[in-house]
């Protein structure tokens, strides 16, 4: 982790610093570095520290990366600040969201150019991004295994408009290309699936320093699929200032909660929709329908239709619907 740290530098900002009012000037700002079922972790000005927890806190309504209140003799936790920006996920049957990681600037979704590279799998973490607000970054890791890493660049670059695509090489401590997203207050967080080098990111990111380098191992050959490495969430300085996120590697994510992250991916769609005869166009069969005619003469890619589809349904299938009086629909 790191011993000491000015609290700009860890990211706290005015956002934060408006939500402590005069009952809570005996408190001090840390941000919570591990969770765990039991307990948690963070870091403030004084260094790394472990938290009291009172009587029944459920450490599951805490991300790595918020920030909390805390009595500074005994560290027992009293409040968290509401975030600024949250990546969360529902799980398949689950009720509850996952929470993976709070008040992040910048999103590293990590891909390999080999077999791992899966755009439908890729548009599912923007739209991720997307809906927390947090900025994503597309970084492209073994480039060296293929004859033509620009095609994977290019094609990356097709899922989102200005999307930035980056080459690393991890292994090899090669991560500048990522310093426009890193230094004193900045937080990023990594994520992918397993196998593409997130640990290995993350501790390319943490520097030599670090006390416990991220585990990290290999893939299988024949479908470039890896193991799972890491097991939890956390937070880890970055050499040369700033923060990195690292999180447990993904085969699936399940998208919910995500309308707006979704039409930002697809943008494309989402600026034609008006231009339909009928304001519920689902795009399918309905005369008069611009996505459709936008397919028709080449303008687009009938693919990026058919993932809309399938993201938009699903999205609405796994998102509750609230209710009010009498189990009536909320609009």
């Amino acid at each position: 982790m790191t011993d000491s740290v000015a609290l700009p530098d860890l990211g706290w900002s005015e956002t934060f610093a408006g939500q402590c009012g005069p009952d809570d000037h005996a408190l001090v700002p840390v941000r919570i570095a591990t969770v765990h079922r039991a307990r948690m972790s963070a870091v403030g000005e004084a260094g790394p520290v472990r938290l009291v927890l009172p009587v029944h806190t459920n450490t599951g309504d805490f991300a790595v990366g918020d920030w909390v209140l805390v009595e500074p003799d005994t560290l027992t936790l009293r409040r968290r600040l509401e975030r600024r920006t949250l990546l969360a996920r529902r799980t398949e049957g689950g009720k509850v969201p996952q929470l993976a990681a709070a008040n992040v600037d910048t999103l590293l979704i990590v891909t390999s150019c080999n077999a791992d590279f899966n755009p439908a799998r890729l548009e599912r973490y923007l739209a991720l991004a997307n809906q927390a607000g947090t900025a994503p970054v597309i970084v492209l890791t073994k480039a060296d295994t293929t004859d033509d890493p620009a095609a994977y660049r290019d094609r990356a670059a097709a899922l989102q408009r200005d999307l930035p695509v980056v080459f690393v090489n991890p292994r090899a401590g090669d991560v500048a290309a990522l310093s426009p997203w890193c230094g004193p207050g900045l937080t990023v967080a990594v994520i992918g699936s397993s196998g593409v080098g997130k640990s290995t990111l993350v501790n390319a990111l943490a520097g030599a320093e670090q006390e416990a380098p991220q585990a990290t191992g290999g893939i299988r050959a024949h479908d470039a699929k890896g193991r799972h490495t890491t097991t939890a969430r956390s937070l880890h300085a970055v050499a040369g200032g700033g923060w990195v996120v690292d999180t447990p590697g993904m085969r699936t994510l399940h998208v919910s909660d995500s309308a707006q992250g979704i039409d930002s991916l697809f943008a494309e769609i989402t600026e034609l929709e008006p231009h339909c005869r009928f304001r519920d166009c689902t795009h399918a069969h309905e005369p008069g329908c611009a996505v459709r005619a936008a397919v028709a003469d080449g303008t687009l890619d009938p693919e990026r239709l058919d993932r809309w589809r399938k993201l938009h349904a699903e999205n609405r299938q796994n998102t509750p619907v609230a209710t009010g009086p009498r189990g009536n629909k909320k609009r």
